[in-house]
């Protein structure tokens, strides 16, 4: 498996109809937090938004919320959380895809995710996928016969959240581990219940407890077990911003 990160520039994304035109005009700055679904037609995904001004409240952005999704070609829109003092939305985002990246998706077959690094400014896009290595090249090549212009910012076999320290971690408990950080489940003070996230990650708040309990279980084993304090592994992480 491999993960690269490319650098474009916004305008040549919205030529495209990749980014919505004038969407910069309202807003800061965009950055993925997580891709729960993608397919041809649409993507399930997390975003933070961050806007020009004062955030709206809930009750405002429930009421703008119709003519927000029809603006963005949006299925679904849900508020997670307000930063106001940021100036963020955290949302849950349902959006139908461009011919775009639809076009760029079919080269995929299905086998690369969007992931962090993943952030959108006025001037210039950072983008990471992950997936096996044929695939990443061939949307590369799909890239450079549609004469997008792009750069490799950073190309590696490691994914760019790393692996929890080699901790023997299943597939699921890594991805719900990373949900919960990025969320703010283990922020001080808590931006997210357990509640909250056991409904997005679409489980029981009972099973989910169980499940970060055995993986922080886990990690907190591997770190007691060890004699040494960990070294960092010497692979150099491009965060690209």
């Amino acid at each position: 498996m491999q993960t690269v990160t490319l650098e474009f520039r916004t305008p040549d994304l919205e030529a495209l109809g990749i980014v919505p035109e004038g969407f910069f005009a309202r807003y800061e700055e965009v950055e993925l937090l997580e891709t729960l679904r993608l397919e041809h037609g649409w993507r399930l995904q997390l975003l933070r938004v961050r806007r020009r001004g004062v955030l709206r409240s809930a009750a405002e952005l429930e009421r703008e919320s119709r003519r927000i999704r029809h603006l963005y070609g949006l299925q679904r829109l849900e508020l997670v959380e307000r930063r106001p003092r940021t100036r963020d939305y955290i949302l849950l985002v349902r959006q139908r895809n461009p011919p775009g990246l639809r076009r760029l998706l079919e080269l995929a077959g299905g086998r690369i995710t969007p992931t962090v690094p993943f952030r959108l400014t006025p001037t210039r896009v950072v983008a990471t996928f992950h997936g096996e290595e044929r695939w990443l090249r061939r949307v590369l090549r799909g890239l450079e016969r549609q004469e997008m212009p792009f750069r490799v910012v950073r190309a590696s076999a490691h994914p760019y959240l790393g692996d929890a320290g080699g901790a023997p971690l299943t597939a699921r408990q890594r991805e719900v581990l990373a949900r919960a950080w990025t969320l703010g489940y283990y922020a001080v003070p808590r931006r997210i219940t357990l509640t909250r996230l056991a409904r997005l990650t679409g489980q029981s708040p009972p099973a989910l407890g169980k499940m970060l309990r055995r993986a922080e279980g886990h990690l907190v084993a591997r770190a007691l077990a060890s004699s040494e304090p960990e070294r960092g592994t010497g692979h150099a992480t491009d965060r690209s911003e």
